[in-house]
């Protein structure tokens, strides 16, 4: 693991904590939840950290951040980032933002709600990506970017279309629904009761659903602090890396000594993720570049 020193520790306690994971996205409608029948469906608004297009995708709000001028028209490399709650991505974000477009990648998302990476939640990524794949020409196969609970939501799609994705990027990403938001707290957004979901837990808990990605060699990367205590390291990041590698994935993780889940600017404006994400994106499918060379 790689480990990096900063002299000046941010220290959160756990009701901050959690203030900041409640502003990732309280729970506040039914995933895949529409407009009455008979009634027109709101026209959609979000502010972004940079100018782009919002739209929506069966009636959920979602937008799309086109790279400048120059950037190839056709199949465009993008970044998919998670979660898109109201007031994500927020300003925080942009620095990465703008990194990303000024390197030919277009930048989108879109709001499921609190999906806790449900089936429901996983079938509105599947429409919202054949929307930008289809009719909006950008690359079969996105970046990943996940922060905190987004690692739920985009894990869970991503490995049920491991030929589909370039990559992972994680920013304190949760992998493991036992650790947050918990299996009694997560089981509504399934329809299933605890005992349920605790029975089908390896059916929907992305810890448990890697095999797809390793064997597709989708590269990962994860940022993570080993002070957080909201989504501790060992229970997701942690046990991701050490259950990857066993698997013949590549992960890097980065562990950020005196770190928690809060809003230190380090976790955004990280170079070694943006490079990550930026080289993956313009490789083109993973395990490309084994293939042409054994041409």
């Amino acid at each position: 693991m790689n480990r990096q020193n900063h002299a000046k520790r941010w220290p959160v306690t756990f009701a901050l904590a959690t203030a900041l994971m409640c502003s990732c996205g309280l729970p506040r409608c039914a995933v895949g939840e529409e407009s009455p029948k008979g009634t027109a469906a709101p026209k959609p608004s979000k502010e972004l950290p940079l100018a782009g297009e919002v739209f929506s995708v069966q009636n959920h709000t979602a937008f799309l951040i086109r790279p400048g001028p120059g950037a190839v028209s056709h199949e465009t490399p993008w970044v998919w980032y998670a979660p898109t709650l109201p007031g994500l991505p927020g300003p925080e974000e942009r620095w990465m933002f703008e990194q990303f477009t000024k390197t030919g990648l277009a930048v989108a998302g879109i709001d499921v709600g609190e999906s806790y990476g449900s089936p429901k939640g996983r079938a509105l990524y599947t429409a919202f990506y054949k929307e930008l794949v289809v009719k909006r020409g950008l690359s079969k196969t996105p970046c990943l970017l996940v922060r905190s609970r987004g690692g739920l939501m985009l894990y869970n799609w991503a490995v049920e279309h491991a030929a589909s994705v370039a990559c992972v990027a994680g920013i304190y990403p949760v992998c493991n629904l036992s650790s947050y938001p918990g299996i009694q707290n997560a089981c509504g957004a399934y329809g299933l009761t605890a005992g349920q979901l605790q029975a089908k837990l390896a059916e929907h808990n992305p810890i448990d659903r890697l095999a797809p990605l390793a064997k597709a060699q989708v590269p990962l990367y994860h940022i993570h602090g080993d002070s957080d205590t909201v989504v501790p390291l060992e229970k997701n990041s942690g046990e991701v890396a050490l259950r990857y590698r066993q698997l013949g994935g590549v992960m890097t993780l980065n562990v950020i000594k005196g770190q928690g889940h809060n809003m230190w600017p380090g976790w955004f404006q990280c170079q070694e993720l943006v490079d990550f994400v930026i080289a993956q994106a313009h490789k083109g499918p993973p395990g490309k570049a084994a293939a042409d060379s054994g041409k």
